[in-house]
């Protein structure tokens, strides 16, 4: 049976503009992840994806329930993701791995539903991160369909309403952390909501508010669109929040790239879902987007090289100060990595 690698390798490019510097805002590093494309995924794993030929100088780390302290109250069990991917980041700050500082930035998580309390885990996270901790994720994807998967940590059907969450959401701003939103398309209108209400807080809005393509959504998608349109010009609106462009490979979004017999190539993979880059470009602007790999998780449906050269002919006709905000000068000013790109350049 043809292995995943084996599928993925079936599509062989160029690099396009290999020098251009590049944070990856979004991948995550895991172990024992059931299901997935690569069920260990370290710095090794996501190293050799990002050796392709891109000039990858820094990424961010992205919570994904890894590593909890299963020994530590419930509460201040996620800080152990915090500590073991730290651990990852000194080993790619040794230099023993070559130039590419994986996880120069960490977002971890925790359960903001705890209200004020919450700010002591925070505390804790900033404090293991060790100058790396750069804000936390809380997910509120869900939806009502049983066909449409909800987020592994089963949030409440309206998250970002409840009152004890913004009670917990109201200790980041304080300590200078961001927020990242991963929420499905029809929830976007709750997300601007809270934007309006801590103006304070930078958010930054994942995989384009995660427009959902599968179960009653499936035969949908122009009226799918519009929704997401329609609340994506609203929450705009608000400039303390960010977008990332990226992460519609994964199956709820609905591409079915997965099942075929050829993974997409770049210019397939971007033409497919152009019209949500360029709208979302249009309304937030280069200075408040940035692209990501959504690694290993997108690997379901194309390779790490062909990601960014999608990218790269997005902005063919860019300025070079356009790409250059979009491919590491946002990454660098949200998650605060401007020495990465310092020491790119010899400084």
């Amino acid at each position: 049976m043809e292995s995943h690698a084996e599928w993925l390798a079936q599509v062989h490019e160029e690099t396009l503009d290999p020098s251009l510097p590049i944070i990856d805002p979004h991948h995550h590093l895991w172990d024992f992840r059931k299901g997935a494309v690569d069920t260990r995924y370290f710095i090794h794993e996501f190293l050799k994806d990002a050796g392709t030929g891109h000039n990858i100088v820094a990424s961010v780390f992205i919570e994904c329930g890894t590593m909890f302290n299963a020994d530590a109250d419930p509460a201040f069990a996620v800080v152990g993701e915090t500590e073991f991917v730290n651990g990852q980041a000194a080993m790619a700050a040794s230099g023993g791995y070559g130039p590419t500082q994986v996880a120069a930035g960490i977002v971890g998580t925790a359960y903001l539903t705890q209200g004020a309390s919450a700010g002591a885990v925070l505390d804790a996270q900033i404090a293991a991160g060790n100058g790396r901790f750069r804000g936390i994720r809380q997910a509120a994807s869900w939806d009502a369909s049983p066909e449409v998967e909800n987020h592994r940590t089963e949030p409440m059907p309206d998250l970002y309403a409840d009152a004890k969450f913004r009670e917990g959401f109201a200790e980041l701003a304080p300590r200078g952390l961001t927020f990242e939103a991963w929420c499905y398309h029809t929830q976007i209108p709750s997300l601007t909501r809270l934007a309006e209400a801590f103006p304070d807080t930078t958010i930054i809005l994942d995989h384009f508010g995660g427009p959902i393509g599968v179960g009653p959504y499936a035969d949908q998608k122009e009226a799918v669109f519009e929704r997401w349109r329609e609340s994506v010009t609203a929450l705009a609106r608000c400039p303390n929040v960010y977008a990332k462009l990226g992460g519609l490979a994964m199956e709820v979004n609905g591409f079915a790239w997965h099942e075929r017999v050829k993974p997409p190539g770049s210019a397939e993979f971007m033409d497919a879902q152009k019209r949500y880059f360029e709208f979302t470009l249009e309304q937030f602007g280069v200075e408040r987007c940035m692209f990501e790999s959504n690694f290993p998780v997108d690997k379901l449906s194309v390779s790490y090289h062909v990601v960014w050269n999608a990218f790269k002919r997005l902005t063919s006709n860019y300025s070079a100060d356009e790409r250059a905000r979009l491919f590491h000068g946002t990454a660098a000013e949200v998650y605060r990595l401007e020495h990465t790109l310092a020491r790119d350049d010899g400084a």
